[in-house]
Parts: structure tokens; C-alpha cells; sequence
């Protein structure tokens, strides 16, 4: 197991995602977000963390770095990130988007309509596998 975000979970998380690609049904919805992820361990990476996640292929994407011209960019912290996007836990998304928790700049609607989505058979066990390899 390896700390979400950590470089050792993104590799194997990547790698995971290639197994499975072009096998499911493509994303809900295309997007192009930016994710400023702050209060990472200090065994995982340096403050903040830069990421995005890119839908646009019809697969979804993630890694280090910033996208040019996202759609939009979220600021949250690193156990909410990882609720959300490991755990697959929208309510923690929406308990810290109410408590001002999370920051959103650019088109909110498209991060919404991502969010009410239900996710493909296929999504689901990416997700799980993705899950099993997070410490």
C-alpha cells in the first residue's frame, strides 16, 4: 500500500487505470479540472500538491502538475481529496463544500454534474483496486 498522491501510488494507480482502458463506458462528463490539494503528509509530498484530472479522452486521467485552460480548479485538503476521489465518498465533498472547505474557480456545473454522476461497472472496479493500494 502507498499514500494517496505519494510518487509509488500515482505509478501504480496509473497503472491500474491502463489495465482497464478503453473498457469501460467513457466519463459522464468531459472536464479538464486543476486540483490544489493542501495538508499532504510530509512523507508524501511538499505543500500544496499540484494535480489535475483530465476526462476529455474519454478516460480519466490523473497526475501531477497543472492542466493549461482547465475548466475549473479546486482547492481542498488532502483527506478530502482522498475520500473523494480514492474513497469514492461524494458526502465528504459536499460536507466540505458547505463548510467552506473547498474552493471552486472556473465551472462549477461541470464539477456538479461529475459528482451526481453514477459511474460504470468497469469505473467502480478501477475505483476499488485504485482503493486497495491506498494506505
Amino acid at each position: 500500500m502507498s499514500k494517496f498522491l505519494s510518487e509509488e501510488w500515482l505509478v501504480a494507480a496509473t497503472a491500474i487505470r491502463e489495465e482497464y482502458k478503453g473498457q469501460g463506458g467513457a466519463p459522464p462528463h468531459k472536464m479538464r479540472m486543476n486540483l490544489v490539494i493542501t495538508g499532504a503528509p510530509e512523507d508524501v509530498s511538499a505543500e500544496p500538491i499540484d494535480a489535475h484530472m483530465d476526462t476529455t479522452d474519454g478516460d480519466m486521467n490523473m497526475d501531477l502538475g497543472h492542466l493549461e485552460g482547465p475548466d475549473l480548479t479546486v482547492t481542498l485538503e488532502y483527506e478530502v481529496a482522498k475520500a473523494i476521489l480514492v474513497e469514492g465518498n461524494p458526502q465528504a465533498g459536499m460536507q466540505a463544500f458547505m463548510a467552506g472547505k473547498i474552493k471552486v474557480q472556473g465551472d462549477m456545473t461541470k464539477l456538479m454534474a461529475m459528482q451526481s454522476a453514477t459511474p460504470d461497472p468497469v469505473a467502480q472496479e478501477i475505483a476499488g483496486k485504485i482503493n486497495e493500494i491506498t494506505d
